[in-house]
């Protein structure tokens, strides 16, 4: 596609500490058929040469700026104070994370996509880690989906098609008209703002591989996630957010029942693992950005029956929560 006539694509790359991988992310882009973009990079006080790196290929492309933060931003704030770095002409914006990388007709087959379709402005593909393919598309060969019912999809626990940002396009103008792209609030906030977005726009699918992306483990926001039991309370959240607006009152009923009772299941373990008060405060608050509250009355509901699973495998029992009573134990003394 020739750069004059198409659209211009701002990717974007919020970096912390990617040195490592951080070249091969910017070869990947430099590597696109697609021709008309520009590349934002924001540095967020790396303490290895991630910086460095960037200022390398910034010197070589004028495509390519750096910017460095003032100070260090926690993932989310980061990940807001990135996208509004896309250029006023762009009408397309895209993340590549710092230590994943994209395909060389990456771009090109989801502007394609995009354009095909005027009112999409969310556009998915398939990635890989290496080993597997990851994520799960539309039907073959579909590729159009409106999206409130691409939004019901997800809310009714269909195959999961949004990725990370890295296997995102986005419409340029659906992130200049939010204040706070990403919900602060939310540590899974890239999965909630996918279904923000469609309440207004429609979802299209690229059925290609056109992203790598690293294993999650190896991500800090995916630490703090498994150490605080965050996936199935954004998953909760969520839904009570938008299930009203895109299921039937059966549908969001039996929706919410499951929900509470993974949700509520899993926090009655942690209240016999005797988490810490930092556990508590991030689970209150996340539930109040929400209007939501821990209730009380369910909880202990879940705490009695994982009492009475414990005297009736105290092997099991034990093994599961001896680590974390260790734990606990030895941070108090």
């Amino acid at each position: 596609m020739k750069a004059e006539s198409s659209p211009l694509v701002s990717v974007l790359t919020p970096v912390y500490n990617n040195g490592d991988h951080l070249a091969e992310c910017i070869e990947s882009v430099l590597a696109q058929t697609y021709a008309n973009w520009d590349y934002t990079i924001v540095d967020n006080c790396s303490t290895d040469d991630s910086f460095a790196v960037a200022q390398r290929y910034a010197v070589k492309d004028p495509r390519i700026r750096v910017l460095r933060n003032n100070q260090f931003l926690k993932i989310i704030p980061n990940h807001n104070h990135t996208i509004r770095q896309i250029s006023p002409e762009s009408k397309y914006c895209k993340f590549v994370f710092g230590d994943d990388w994209i395909f060389p007709r990456c771009l090109e087959q989801m502007v394609a996509a995009a354009e095909a379709y005027p009112s999409v402005g969310l556009v998915c593909c398939y990635a890989m880690d290496g080993r597997q393919v990851l994520w799960t598309g539309l039907p073959y060969p579909s590729q159009f989906i409106p999206g409130r019912e691409m939004a019901r999809k997800k809310l009714l626990g269909e195959p999961f098609v949004f990725g990370t940002p890295t296997s995102q396009l986005i419409r340029a103008d659906l992130a200049r008209k939010r204040l706070a792209f990403f919900n602060e609030s939310n540590l899974h906030a890239d999965a909630e703002v996918c279904l923000d977005l469609l309440q207004e726009c429609d979802f299209s699918f690229v059925h290609e591989i056109l992203g790598f992306s690293r294993p999650p483990e190896t991500g800090q926001s995916s630490s703090f996630a498994k150490e605080f039991d965050s996936y199935t309370l954004g998953n909760l959240v969520i839904f009570i957010k938008y299930g009203k607006a895109c299921l039937s009152d059966d549908e969001y009923q039996q929706g919410l029942h499951h929900r509470l009772s993974d949700y509520y299941r899993k926090l009655a373990k942690n209240v016999l693992r005797l988490r810490s008060s930092d556990f508590w405060e991030y689970h209150k608050s996340t539930l109040a950005a929400f209007n939501q509250e821990i209730r009380q009355p369910l909880l202990v509901k879940y705490v009695l029956r994982e009492l009475l699973w414990l005297m009736r495998h105290p092997v099991a029992g034990a093994t599961d929560n001896l680590s974390w009573w260790r734990r606990e134990f030895g941070r108090i003394h």
